[in-house]
């Protein structure tokens, strides 16, 4: 099971579009044959509902989803007369989850997935930290930097680590790197994640595609040329495809990991960019289904 743990929120834009990282990446997950769960409370209100329906239309295990009286949070974006930028999410159904029980799954080992909002925002983050440090299985993470809304840095900072400390797939862009080690180099900041046990490190480079570091060296996949529609949901697809293709071929343990040859993380690294290449040639988080990829 790929068990993606964190925020479900509505981007207004100004409809209502579901979406958040960890469910991003739950719902894609599962579009690309994967046997996926979404963790995280879902409000009662017309927005959690849309939320829900998604998920469960899309195949994903909603079993830890509680649903709240508290509201959704929402970004709400404006283009006119200007781009503005405004995030609400005081006291939000996203921040409120108080339990994580992952036995629920059956036996694993199961592959969690964490990051975005839901790493460092109320109980939420407590819940999933407490969750990434017990589990048995694969760790990934995805910090996917909103700098917007980080308000707290020493406290992001602390769940960052706790998850850090046990993380064997790490994901992020330039910029979430940048942000992360201010001052640091990619190469500098991925050797120092190898050498503290992180198995492997994705770094994501917009149009031109994404490399893949580990111990035994890096690779990189070009992304393939495509008229770019809306980049939202991008990272959240690599990240589902390559999980994917792990879990598929066993590997859910940092052992099994550790095993993995490049020949294979090539095959994985050039799906999962050509699975991206289909979501930012769509508007909103439209990620591929796996027969539109030559899986």
């Amino acid at each position: 099971m790929i068990i993606s743990g964190g925020e479900a929120l509505v981007d207004l834009v100004p409809h209502p579009v579901v979406g958040g990282g960890p469910f991003n990446v739950a719902v894609a997950a599962a579009r690309l044959g994967g046997a996926a769960a979404f963790v995280g409370p879902v409000s009662t209100d017309a927005y959690g509902d849309q939320i829900m329906a998604h998920l469960l239309d899309n195949g994903v295990d909603v079993t830890l989803c509680p649903r709240l009286e508290a509201p959704t949070a929402r970004a709400i974006i404006e283009h006119t007369p200007k781009l503005v930028f405004r995030f609400e999410g005081t006291d939000t159904a996203d921040t409120l989850l108080a339990e994580a029980d992952l036995s629920v799954f059956g036996e694993g080992p199961h592959i969690l997935h964490g990051g975005t909002l839901g790493l460092f925002r109320g109980k939420t983050a407590e819940t999933l930290a407490s969750a990434a440090e017990e589990h048995d299985g694969l760790v990934s993470l995805d910090p996917n930097i909103r700098p917007q809304i980080i308000s707290d840095r020493a406290g992001w900072d602390h769940f960052h680590q706790r998850w850090l400390a046990g993380t064997d797939i790490y994901k992020g862009s330039d910029e979430d790197f940048d942000w992360v080690w201010p001052g640091r180099g990619t190469d500098s900041v991925t050797e120092e994640l190898l050498a503290n046990g992180v198995t492997a490190v994705i770094l994501t480079r917009g149009g031109e595609g994404l490399s893949v570091a580990t111990r035994d060296g890096q690779l990189f996949a070009q992304a393939p040329a495509v008229e770019v529609v809306d980049t939202v949901g991008a990272g959240d697809t690599i990240v589902a495809a390559l999980l994917v293709s792990l879990a598929e071929h066993g590997v859910a343990t940092a052992e099994s990991l550790a095993e993995v040859t490049g020949g294979d993380w090539q095959i994985m690294a050039d799906r999962a960019v050509a699975a991206a290449a289909i979501t930012v040639s769509r508007a909103g988080a439209d990620t591929p289904r796996r027969d539109e990829l030559p899986w």
